[in-house]
């Protein structure tokens, strides 16, 4: 969306904006002024975040990437630590503590300096035309990392920072987690438990109106994202004997339980997808678990097939319904064989909470001041899983704060810059309002 477009759409809010909205005060109209007199310094430190690759397994940019951010965040009165984790195969995490206010609300702030470009892609300079610039991470998330930096800078200047409880933290592997991950994320959930609030700075999703004029939705819910390993063992033997005493073999078992899974298991809000599978006499999983090797013959019964896929659910207590559902699938019998299900550690879910809706609503508080339309509540099926899952358990939370984009995780990664601004005032004006609340 172009600036002409953005202009006309916030004329167009602006006249339907309530009678009842509070104009923004003195300190909101010095943030939001903060935040664009700041433009050129935000872009040029966008920039640099970008022109360092920091794929999640490029430990020592990573690495670099947090020296770049750690002044940033001295500057504004943050205490910086690095909490590295190398023994889970990645760089570590960035946490930045602002001591405030006692008894005020606490804040933590979520992002992640790592993207899916490592250093053998193509992809790894930052380009800008006009209202978009493109690059590895641009938007996903150090987008939504100078956003964060960038509304700081703007609480700073209006004097709200100076009470306000607030832990940034910058997860070094959110787009491909350390192992264990019971390790990489335990600092993570630690400071979810100190929070009252969480506010997760990855991008702010748009969806087209029949008036061609996109709606900006408010994240109270992800999904989980959890990996599952099906591996079928049965008899082998000749194929004249098929459907004999020695069975069906492996891979007509595998058919039979991926298609009962396909059949039960799925319910509003829960996608199961099988994305690799393989058999034969003989099927094997290599090490980094994308490809199958297998091999057999037209006139050999199937000893053996694997399949591998997802499983994504809004609750806890959807995903355990979910795993109980596909176990009691794999226990039943198949003839001449055998199967085990496994789940790998994966991420669990933000449920919408009300607690979550009510965050959402101070932040269409925020929009009627800033005289922006409300903000829907987006449904969870339309954005993957993300770390703020990993607190949702212990805190309220919101998602969807950072930028908006298009191509995250493509080679046409793009970012609508004039999107950084906004993001940014709305951030610096819900955070200021959050931060000034007692806990």
């Amino acid at each position: 969306m172009n600036t002409t477009r953005l202009l006309l759409a916030a004329i167009i809010s602006a006249t339907a904006l309530p009678a009842s909205a509070a104009a923004p005060t003195g300190t909101e109209r010095t943030m939001t002024a903060t935040v664009d007199k700041e433009q050129a310094r935000t872009l040029a430190l966008l920039e640099r975040l970008v022109n360092q690759n920091s794929g999640s397994r490029n430990v020592a940019g990573n690495k670099a990437v947090i020296a770049m951010l750690t002044p940033e965040f001295e500057a504004l009165g943050f205490k910086v630590r690095f909490l590295p984790m190398e023994q889970t195969g990645r760089a570590g995490h960035l946490l930045a503590t602002h001591p405030g206010a006692k008894g005020a609300k606490r804040l933590l702030l979520i992002g992640h300096t790592d993207t899916v470009f490592e250093p053998d892609s193509p992809f790894q300079t930052f380009h800008r035309e006009g209202d978009k610039a493109t690059g590895p991470g641009v938007a996903d998330d150090k987008g939504g990392v100078v956003t964060i930096v960038a509304a700081l800078r703007a609480m700073q200047a209006a004097g709200t920072l100076k009470k306000a409880n607030i832990e940034v933290f910058l997860t070094g592997d959110e787009e491909d987690a350390g192992d264990p991950q019971a390790v990489a994320r335990a600092d993570l959930v630690a400071a979810g438990k100190r929070a009252d609030a969480a506010l997760d700075f990855e991008g702010l999703v748009r969806l087209g109106g029949p008036d061609g004029i996109p709606t900006d939705m408010g994240s109270i819910a992800r999904r989980s994202a959890f990996s599952w390993t099906l591996n079928v063992t049965a008899k082998s033997g000749h194929s004249s004997g098929v459907f004999g005493a020695d069975g069906d073999g492996a891979i007509y078992a595998l058919a039979r339980m991926l298609a009962a899974f396909r059949a039960e298991v799925p319910e509003p809000n829960l996608t199961l997808n099988v994305g690799l599978i393989g058999g034969g006499a003989q099927a094997a999983l290599d090490a980094d678990q994308a490809r199958i090797a297998a091999s057999g013959k037209t006139n050999i019964i199937a000893a053996q097939a694997l399949a591998r896929g997802d499983l994504r659910t809004l609750s806890p207590q959807q995903h355990a319904a979910a795993v109980a559902k596909m176990q009691a699938i794999v226990a039943r019998a198949y003839p001449g064989a055998t199967a085990t299900l496994t789940f790998e550690d994966g991420y669990p879910p933000m449920a919408p909470t009300e607690a979550n809706k009510a965050l959402l609503d101070k932040l269409n508080g925020v929009n009627a001041t800033l005289g922006l339309p409300a903000m829907p509540a987006l449904d969870p099926a339309k954005r993957g899983a993300g770390d703020i899952s990993f607190v949702a358990a212990d805190v309220a939370g919101l998602a969807g704060l950072g930028p908006a984009s298009s191509g995250d995780h493509t080679p046409a990664e793009t970012v609508d810059v004039p999107s950084i601004w906004l993001q940014a005032k709305r951030a610096a004006l819900l955070m200021s309002r959050l931060a000034a609340e007692r806990r």
